[in-house]
């Protein structure tokens, strides 16, 4: 990356305006996700209810012994993850707001509009993050109690008294538990309001990106708060097997989004309708799809 691109870059994401909130904020989101969950629930049950698949799949792969060592890596990397799979809430939360239509059929609707490209890249680096987590963990695994899918696992029994009743086991829960929470800092300031900005058609990802960071930095208590409340809710709905998360999911998408309108302030105007704009010389046709709706 060039320094004038880097620079511009920095421009952009100064050209958002970020806001200093406060719990009350936090409050008020998670309460018109709520209101947001009950309104549209009707359509958006059905939906949410794929998100616990992933779980099971989850605990279906680590049939095989030889993953077992990743099976909770697998189920904590919903929250890497989580920011993307919400686009499609925080869609219907934007229409909602816009008082238009906000039946399930919009879900899909960030991945096939003007901002489908963005989105995808936005995505992608997540997904790689996700990858990292899961090749940390397994590294962390095999170096510790011995056992990983490269490794090999002899039984579960085997597995679980070794890492419950040894110390190498300790150990692996230790800098699992550290090196996973540094992958959920990461992913809580580069995903705080970059995902709902590209949905918005606010910016490209990556000015998506540096105002997520800037947004942190300026609200850095405020950041944790939402981030314990997260984590907390997550869990929560991971019990019992993961039913939970057909609630949680949906509140946390629809309440991202209502705390993105409170963090930054929004290009008058925006919309998220498709446009027709024409690729010039100094306007590459890669970058024509970021431009703001207006």
């Amino acid at each position: 990356m060039t320094v004038t691109h880097a620079t511009g870059l920095a421009a952009a994401a100064e050209a958002h305006p970020i806001r200093r909130i406060t719990q009350h904020d936090l409050d008020w989101a998670l309460a018109e996700g709520w209101r947001d969950f009950r309104a549209m629930r009707g359509d958006i049950v059905v939906i949410a209810l794929l998100y616990p698949v992933i779980g099971f799949a989850a605990a279906a792969v680590t049939i095989d012994n030889r993953l077992l060592p990743v099976f909770f890596p697998l189920v904590a990397g919903v929250s890497i993850l989580g920011p993307a799979a919400a686009s499609g809430f925080y869609e219907l939360a934007r229409r909602r707001e816009a008082g238009l239509d906000a039946s399930w059929i919009h879900f899909l609707d960030p991945f096939r509009g003007p901002n489908r490209y963005s989105l995808e890249i936005l995505t992608g680096c997540f997904v790689i993050l996700f990858l990292l987590w899961l090749a940390a963990a397994s590294t962390i695994a095999a170096v510790t109690v011995g056992y990983g899918p490269a490794v090999g696992v002899v039984g579960a029994a085997a597995f679980i008294h070794r890492v419950l009743y040894t110390p190498e086991g300790w150990t692996m829960i230790l800098l699992g538990n550290l090196v996973g929470f540094l992958f959920a800092v990461v992913t809580l300031v580069l995903g705080l309001v970059s995902f709902p900005m590209v949905v918005d058609g606010a910016a490209d990802p990556w000015t998506a990106v540096l105002t997520s960071i800037r947004a942190v930095r300026k609200n850095p208590t405020i950041t944790e708060y939402w981030g314990l409340r997260v984590a907390g809710l997550l869990a929560l709905g991971c019990l019992p097997v993961f039913i939970g998360l057909a609630i949680v999911l949906p509140v946390l998408g629809y309440a991202t989004w209502h705390l993105y309108t409170r963090v930054v302030e929004r290009t008058a105007g925006v919309s998220n309708e498709p446009i027709e704009r024409v690729a010039t010389e100094r306007t590459p046709a890669w970058r024509i799809q970021w431009s703001p709706r207006k």
